[in-house]
C-alpha cells in the first residue's frame, strides 16, 4: 500500500492547507451535507490576509461560515443554488447567483467559468486502495478537483463511503486534513393535510414499475409514502432522503424494471438523518454520480416510465413555472427541474409533474396566478409543462390551448380564487364547471 506514504506526506492542518490560497482566488467548496466546515472556518480566519476570494458552491446548509468576512467585503459567494445562508447577501448584491441547470455545472467548471484555483471538499477516510469517497454529495466536485490548482480535503470519519462514480484517490489531492464532525441532518416532519392530498393525486399518475425523481420536502416525502403498496419502483434522482431509504426497505423500490442502472438507486447527493447516512455506507444498492450524469436528459430519459416530481413557487394561467424567485428576489435556483421535466417527457411512458399547494401565506395568496410577478424567473417554460397538481386535483396541460390551460389550472386553484382567475382570461370557466 504505497499510497500510505503519500497520505502521510500530505497530512496537514486546516490552517496550513488554506495558507496556500492567494488574494483573488476562486474556490469551489462542497455544499449540502458535505460542506467542509473545518476548512471553511480556516479560510474565514485567513480572509483579512487573503482578500478578494470568491467561494463557489451549490446549496449551503445552516449558518454561513463566511458571514462576517462577506460583510467586510473580504469573501464573496458565487452560488449555483441559493439557500438561507446566502439569500440575503444575493438580494443585497454582496453575493452572486448563477442561473443554470444543475446538469451544466461540471461543464462550466471545465470551461473555466469560473476558473477554479482551489477545491475544498469533504470525503470519507480512504479504503485499503487509497480511494476517498465524496459521500453524500458528488454534484460537481469531481469536475472541480479535475481543474483546480489545489485540491484540499477534510477527511471525516462521519462521512459514509457511498459507491458509484464518487471517488478521489489520495494521489489526486494536495492536502489532507483529518477532522471528524457530524453531518448536518434534515429530519422529516409529518406531512400536512395539504401535502397528503397532493400526494394522493400524484400517486394516481405513477405507473407500476416507474422510476422516480424526487426533490426535497414534505410533498416528495408524502408521495413516496403513498407508493408503499407499489412494486418494482426505481429511483434516478438528483437527491435522495429518508423516504427513499424507507421505500427500499419496505420493498416498494427494487429497481428491477429500470432500463438504465437496473437495480440501482441513482443520485448525486443525499440529505436526511444519520440513519440515512449509515444506510448509504458501502450500500451496493446505491450509486452516486456527478450531476452531469444524473441530470443529463439523455441518461435520465433512458429509464422508461420516468416520473419527475418537482415543485414551484407559482404557476401562471398559461403554465409558466416560477421556481427560483419571489418576484425579483432570488429564493433558490434553477436546479435540476427542467433537466428532469424534459427527461420525463422524452422517456417512454414518462410523467413530468409540477406539484404545489394552491395557496401561500395562510391561504391568503393564490399560487396559481394570472401572470407571474414582475421579475419572477421562468424555470420551466409553458411548452414543457404537462401535469400540474395541487391539493384540489390534476391539470393536464399537454397539447392544450392557452384558454384550455387557464380553465384547467383555475379548476385546481383554491376555490376562493377561482372566479378572479377566470375573470383574468376572457371566456374561461373552471374546467368541469
Amino acid at each position: 500500500m504505497a499510497w500510505i506514504d503519500t497520505w502521510r506526506a500530505k497530512l496537514t492542518t486546516a490552517e496550513a492547507a488554506v495558507a496556500t490560497l492567494q488574494p483573488g482566488d476562486h474556490v469551489f467548496m462542497g455544499g449540502n451535507a458535505a460542506t467542509p466546515r473545518v476548512l471553511a472556518r480556516a479560510l474565514a480566519a485567513r480572509a483579512a490576509s487573503c482578500p478578494g476570494v470568491t467561494v463557489g458552491h451549490v446549496l449551503l446548509l445552516g449558518d454561513d461560515p463566511f458571514a462576517a468576512e462577506k460583510a467586510a467585503g473580504l469573501i464573496r459567494h458565487l452560488s449555483w443554488f441559493v439557500g438561507p445562508a446566502d439569500r440575503a447577501a444575493v438580494a443585497e448584491g454582496r453575493a452572486d447567483y448563477v442561473p443554470c441547470h444543475l446538469s451544466e455545472i461540471p461543464g462550466l467548471l471545465r470551461a473555466g467559468r469560473p476558473r477554479i484555483d482551489a477545491a475544498l471538499l469533504m470525503t470519507s477516510p480512504p479504503d485499503k486502495h487509497g480511494f476517498l469517497s465524496l459521500g453524500v454529495e458528488v454534484l460537481a466536485s469531481l469536475a472541480a478537483a479535475e481543474v483546480a490548482r489545489r485540491v484540499i480535503v477534510q477527511v471525516n470519519p462521519a462521512m459514509p463511503r457511498v459507491l458509484g462514480n464518487a471517488f478521489l484517490h489520495v494521489d489526486d489531492v494536495h492536502a489532507i486534513v483529518e477532522a471528524e464532525a457530524p453531518l448536518p441532518e434534515l429530519v422529516p416532519r409529518p406531512a400536512s393535510a395539504v401535502e397528503q392530498a397532493i400526494a394522493r393525486h400524484v400517486a394516481t399518475l405513477v405507473p407500476e414499475g416507474a422510476t422516480l425523481q424526487l426533490g426535497i420536502g414534505g410533498i416528495p416525502d408524502a408521495v413516496i409514502a403513498q407508493l408503499s403498496d407499489r412494486t418494482d419502483l426505481g429511483v434516478h434522482s438528483e437527491m435522495i432522503s429518508d423516504g427513499v431509504m424507507a421505500a427500499v426497505e419496505n420493498g416498494a423500490v427494487t429497481g428491477r424494471r429500470k432500463t438504465r442502472h437496473r437495480r440501482k438507486v441513482v443520485t448525486t447527493f443525499a440529505l436526511g438523518t444519520r440513519a440515512l447516512y449509515d444506510w448509504l455506507h458501502e450500500n451496493a444498492a446505491v450509486e452516486a454520480h456527478p450531476c452531469d450524469h444524473t441530470n443529463d436528459l439523455l441518461v435520465a430519459s433512458q429509464n422508461d416510465r420516468l416520473v419527475a416530481l418537482n415543485s414551484a413557487i407559482s404557476v401562471d394561467l398559461t403554465g409558466q413555472v416560477n421556481a427560483d424567485s419571489i418576484g425579483g428576489r432570488i429564493f433558490s435556483g434553477v436546479g435540476g427541474q427542467l433537466d428532469f421535466v424534459r427527461a420525463a417527457a422524452r422517456s417512454h411512458g414518462g410523467v413530468p409533474i409540477i406539484a404545489l399547494p394552491s395557496t401561500a401565506q395562510g391561504g391568503t395568496v393564490s399560487r396559481i396566478v394570472p401572470t407571474l410577478a414582475t421579475g419572477a424567473g421562468v424555470v420551466t417554460p409553458r411548452a414543457d409543462v404537462r401535469y400540474v397538481v395541487t391539493e384540489h386535483g390534476v391539470a393536464d396541460l399537454w397539447g392544450r390551448s392557452l384558454r384550455e390551460r387557464a380553465a384547467a389550472l383555475a379548476a385546481i386553484a383554491d376555490p376562493a380564487f377561482r372566479d378572479a382567475l377566470c375573470a383574468a382570461v376572457p371566456g374561461v370557466r373552471p374546467e368541469g364547471v
